[in-house]
């Protein structure tokens, strides 16, 4: 009996793991954080294990903590051996990538710690053949932002001091902590970096689902010529967790869920779900018509806010059957602290496509589920011929999927089987993992990958992350001028019953 060979599966068909991007070297400033150990460093390895790095690669890590190179290499292996989320590192892949690790303990403050850095990268193009090519990723707390930038140019490490390759650097959000805070920051980076050498990243936009939202608009044709005010009923952008500040009390307490999550990651799935089709695939013609989006969004007047926007903060309850305290309690939270751990808006995209259409964005935490999902809820049927009185027709519903469960979901309805003509609503669903029959790459790998490779697609630009700030800043000049009643729902709830006088049909957490 002759062996026979395993046949592919054509649902792989397609898929791309092999986009290698120049020789370059990255640096991690705040390498000895969380971000970094977590996901970073773990992204890093796993785009080497797939054959996607550059063979001319190089890693430095900046950052306070006390190690040389040796150290710093076996702190890495440490992080990797806990949070690596494929092969784990051993080996010859391993001792390969060890040779490519460097470390500077450093003052971030100290222009001879950036000179050392600059040494360091002189090297790596002569040793490990990285071109000149730098990629500045700064995993730091965003206070720290322009110092860094501003040492960058003192120790000669600008673009503009560097004419053997390219120098492009990643900020991670928050940029800004309300408008006038982000046009600061702003200002320091264009002084160093032009707008092209600028990502601003989002890791909500390096998830598959998300990435995939255009590719359902645009390459379906059953769903865009639906997708209007004609058609569409409203929309619900969800991003719920069932997890308190998880030991970031400090930072979350003078940031919010409006800062944290609607300014930035709602607000940019709102974008792909409202935005008209690009002329082209490149990464301006796509950020082009998600600015276009922003632009016709009015900010609500104040006197509005209490209207478009709803605030809470979590009390003590049960998340899957065990107790958890309250916001209040929390560690390094001001026990008096009017910081909202939950919001919720109402915006309305004013052009010819949504005109009348509300967008209602939520998301909290200690909430009943985790969860993050677009719902596109379209319009009920203009005539009822079918089906007995007592039956319930609900609306047609498109669930784009994004967490836990990456997928689609079509909610229809359909005739229940028997000589009866009963209606029953059903869903077909869609599944990434088991439709494609890989696992999504967490979004990090995605997005490091692009920046080297200098895609800016998934990245956000100056005037889209302005104009997120406009909208919400009436927002935040309410609730600041305004004294809560908190805390206001109970952990493991859906949320403070001010949100269901915003919007009396939330979906089900």
């Amino acid at each position: 009996m002759t062996a026979t060979a395993t046949a592919p599966n054509p649902l792989r068909e397609g898929l791309d793991t092999q986009r290698i991007s120049d020789p370059c070297t990255i640096v991690f400033f705040g390498a000895s954080g969380d971000l970094f150990k977590r996901m970073l460093l773990p992204s890093i390895y796993e785009l080497r294990q797939r054959g996607t790095l550059p063979t001319n690669f190089a890693l430095v890590g900046f950052a306070r903590s006390q190690y040389d190179d040796d150290g710093f290499r076996a702190y890495c292996k440490e992080q990797l051996d806990q949070f690596a989320y494929g092969a784990k590192p051993d080996g010859a892949m391993w001792d390969d990538f060890a040779k490519c690790i460097r470390y500077v303990t450093a003052d971030f403050g100290d222009t001879s710690h950036f000179e050392a850095l600059k040494r360091i990268l002189e090297e790596n193009d002569r040793d490990l053949k990285t071109g000149g090519n730098r990629l500045f990723y700064l995993s730091t707390p965003p206070s720290v932002f322009p110092g860094i930038i501003d040492q960058l140019q003192k120790a000669g490490l600008d673009p503009k001091s560097n004419p053997k390759g390219w120098t492009r650097i990643v900020v991670e959000k928050p940029f800004g902590t309300d408008l006038a805070s982000a046009r600061a920051l702003q200002t320091e980076v264009e002084k160093v970096f032009d707008e092209g050498q600028v990502y601003r990243i989002d890791h909500y936009l390096g998830k598959e689902p998300v990435q995939d939202i255009m590719a359902l608009r645009f390459a379906n044709v059953i769903f865009e010529p639906i997708w209007n005010r004609n058609y569409v009923q409203s929309v619900q952008i969800t991003a719920a967790e069932t997890l308190g500040v998880e030991g970031r009390g400090g930072y979350y307490d003078s940031a919010g869920a409006l800062r944290d999550m609607i300014q930035n990651h709602v607000m940019n799935l709102l974008a792909l779900v409202a935005m008209e089709p690009p002329a082209t695939a490149d990464a301006d013609a796509i950020r082009n018509e998600k600015f276009k989006v922003f632009a016709s969004i009015q900010p609500p007047a104040l006197a509005d806010v209490p209207k478009m926007a709803v605030r809470g903060q979590y009390d003590a309850g049960l998340i899957d059957g065990k107790p958890v305290p309250s916001y209040r309690t929390e560690p390094d939270v001001n026990p008096k602290s009017d910081t909202e751990t939950y919001a919720a808006v109402k915006l309305f995209v004013e052009n010819w496509r949504w005109a009348g259409v509300p967008f209602y964005l939520r998301s909290g935490k200690r909430l009943a589920r985790k969860v993050s999902e677009i719902a596109v809820t379209f319009k009920n049927i203009p005539h009822r011929f079918y089906g007995e009185k007592t039956d319930e027709i609900d609306p047609n519903v498109l669930v784009i999927k994004i967490q836990p469960d990456e997928g689609v979901s079509l909610r229809f309805e359909a005739k229940v089987p028997g000589q009866k003509s009963h209606i029953r609503t059903v869903s077909m669903d869609f599944n990434y993992g088991t439709g494609f029959g890989v696992q999504s790459p967490p979004a990090y790998e995605r997005l490091i990958a692009d920046a080297m490779r200098g895609d800016q697609t998934l990245f956000t630009r100056w005037d889209a992350v302005q104009r997120a700030w406009e909208i919400v800043t009436p927002i935040q000049q309410s609730w600041q001028n305004a004294t809560p009643t908190f805390p206001n729902y109970g952990a493991g709830s859906q949320g403070p019953h001010g949100a269901t006088q915003l919007f009396d049909d939330w979906r089900t957490l």
